[in-house]
C-alpha cells in the first residue's frame, strides 16, 4: 500500500505547467479585480455637465415652498447673482429681476397678428427691438385689442445706437413705394382706435424719409378718419423743415426718443443723434401745431444720476413736450451695452410723481414701460377724444349764435 502524502504536498507536486491558467477566449467574460488596470477608451473625455450652474440660477428652494407668499420690498427688490463656470474659472452673474419678466407670446391672436404683418410685408418695432411687451400688446382678445407698433421703411437702419437691436447698414434696401397704402390697409383691417408709427433712421435719404412719413400719416387718415395716429420719428439730421413736413401731414401725436440724459447721449446713442437736437425736433413740432401732444421717452439703468434725469425733465418741459415715458434698459445681446444697474418699481414710482410735479400732462413710468406702451395710448386716447368733443361742443354753441344774430 502506498504511503499516504499529505494533501498540501500533493498540490505542490503538479507541474508547473499544468497549473497554469489558459487564456479567456476573446468573447469570455473577464474577471473583475483591482489590481487589474483600467482600461484605455479611445472616446474623449465627456465635459463636465453644469447642472449645479442651473440650480444656482434657478428657483430657490422657498419659491417651491410658498410660492405667494408676500415678501418685504427689500427682499421683493433685491438684486440677486449666482456663481457659474468650471472650477477655476467661476464668475458671478445678475439675475433678471422678478418685475422684469414676462410671459412667452404664445396666443392666437399674436399668430394671427403676426401672419398679417408678414402678408403685407410690414415690420414692427416690437419684433425688431426685441420689446419685452410683446405677449401683452399683441394678446389682446381680438386684433382691435391689440397693439402694434408698426416700423416704416423697412428693418435696416442707418444708424448703430449701442443700445438698439434692429440692424444697421450703410446702404438699406431702397423704400418700399407700397408701404403706405399696405400699412393704412392693414390698420383699416384691425379696425384699431389709436395706432403707432415709428421707423428706422434713413440718414442716405435726401430728406431722411420725411415724405414716406407724411404719406404713410395720410394714407391712413384716408382709411380711417377716426384713428388716432402716434408717430415716433427720427430726427431728420436736424432738418428741421422735414420735421415740418411730417407733423403737417396730419397726426394726433408727435413723439421723439431722447432716449438717455445729455451727459450719457454720446456713449448710448448713435453720434449723429444728439441731446439738444432732440430737443429742437420736439420745440419745432410743438410750434408748428401747439395742439399738438409731444411725446418722449427716457431709459433708466445706463448709468445716469438723480440729478442729470432730473435736469432732463426740466429741458423737455422748456420744449413744450407734453408726455414722458421712463422704462429699464434692457441689454437685448451681449454685443449691446451692459446694464449698469436694474431700476426698482418704487423709484420708477418716484419718477413719475416728479415729472408731474415738473408740469407733463402724463407719465408712464415703470421696469417694463416703452415710449409706445398701451396704457399710456389709452390715457392720450382718451385726452384727444375729449378735447375734440369740446372743439365740437365750441364750435355747436358759435353755430347756434351765429344763426340767433341772423334773426
Amino acid at each position: 500500500m502506498a504511503a499516504s502524502v499529505p494533501r498540501s504536498a500533493s498540490l505542490l507536486s503538479i507541474p508547473r505547467a499544468s497549473r497554469s491558467i489558459r487564456p479567456a477566449s476573446r468573447g469570455a467574460r473577464a474577471f473583475a479585480t483591482t489590481s487589474d488596470p483600467p482600461s484605455q477608451s479611445s472616446k474623449p473625455a465627456r465635459r463636465p455637465t453644469r447642472f449645479a450652474d442651473k440650480l444656482n440660477t434657478g428657483p430657490s428652494f422657498n419659491d417651491f415652498v410658498n410660492p405667494n407668499a408676500p415678501l418685504p420690498p427689500s427682499e421683493a427688490y433685491e438684486i440677486k447673482t449666482a456663481t457659474v463656470g468650471p472650477s477655476g474659472r467661476k464668475k458671478t452673474i445678475t439675475r433678471l429681476p422678478e418685475w422684469l419678466k414676462t410671459p412667452i407670446p404664445v396666443n392666437d391672436n399674436y399668430k394671427r397678428l403676426k401672419n398679417d404683418l408678414r402678408g403685407l410685408n410690414l415690420h414692427t418695432v416690437c419684433e425688431e427691438a426685441k420689446c419685452p411687451n410683446i405677449s401683452d400688446c399683441w394678446g389682446g382678445s381680438d386684433k382691435s385689442a391689440a397693439t402694434a407698433t408698426i416700423m416704416l421703411m423697412g428693418d435696416t437702419c442707418t444708424r448703430g445706437c449701442r443700445f438698439c437691436s434692429v440692424k444697421t447698414s450703410k446702404a438699406p434696401a431702397p423704400l418700399d413705394v407700397h408701404e403706405p397704402e399696405n400699412t393704412a390697409e392693414a390698420l383699416r383691417r384691425w379696425g384699431l382706435g389709436y395706432v403707432v408709427l415709428t421707423a428706422v433712421d434713413r440718414d442716405d435719404l435726401a430728406d431722411g424719409g420725411a415724405r414716406h412719413w407724411a404719406e404713410s400719416v395720410m394714407k391712413i387718415k384716408q382709411k380711417s378718419p377716426q384713428m388716432l395716429v402716434e408717430t415716433l420719428t427720427g430726427d431728420f439730421a436736424g432738418d428741421l423743415d422735414m420735421v415740418r413736413l411730417v407733423v403737417r401731414s396730419g397726426m394726433d401725436v408727435f413723439a421723439h426718443n431722447i432716449e438717455t440724459v445729455e451727459e450719457l447721449t454720446p456713449f448710448v446713442r448713435d453720434r449723429k443723434a444728439k441731446f439738444r437736437q432732440s430737443l429742437d425736433v420736439l420745440r419745432t413740432a410743438k410750434e408748428v401745431r401747439p395742439d399738438l401732444i409731444t411725446k418722449t421717452s427716457i431709459m433708466l439703468g445706463l448709468g445716469e444720476t438723480d440729478a442729470q434725469v432730473e435736469h432732463a425733465l426740466t429741458e423737455l418741459r422748456k420744449n413744450g413736450v407734453d408726455v414722458v415715458t421712463f422704462g429699464q434698459y434692457m441689454r437685448p445681446t451681449k454685443r449691446h451695452m451692459a446694464v449698469t444697474e436694474y431700476i426698482t418699481p418704487d423709484k420708477f414710482e418716484m419718477w413719475r410723481q416728479r415729472a408731474l410735479d415738473h408740469g407733463f400732462l402724463y407719465c408712464a413710468s415703470g421696469p417694463l414701460v416703452r415710449s409706445s406702451y398701451k396704457a399710456g395710448e389709452a390715457f392720450i386716447e382718451n385726452v384727444l377724444k375729449k378735447r375734440a368733443a369740446k372743439r365740437n361742443e365750441m364750435v355747436g354753441a358759435q353755430a347756434v349764435e351765429d344763426s340767433s344774430k341772423s334773426v
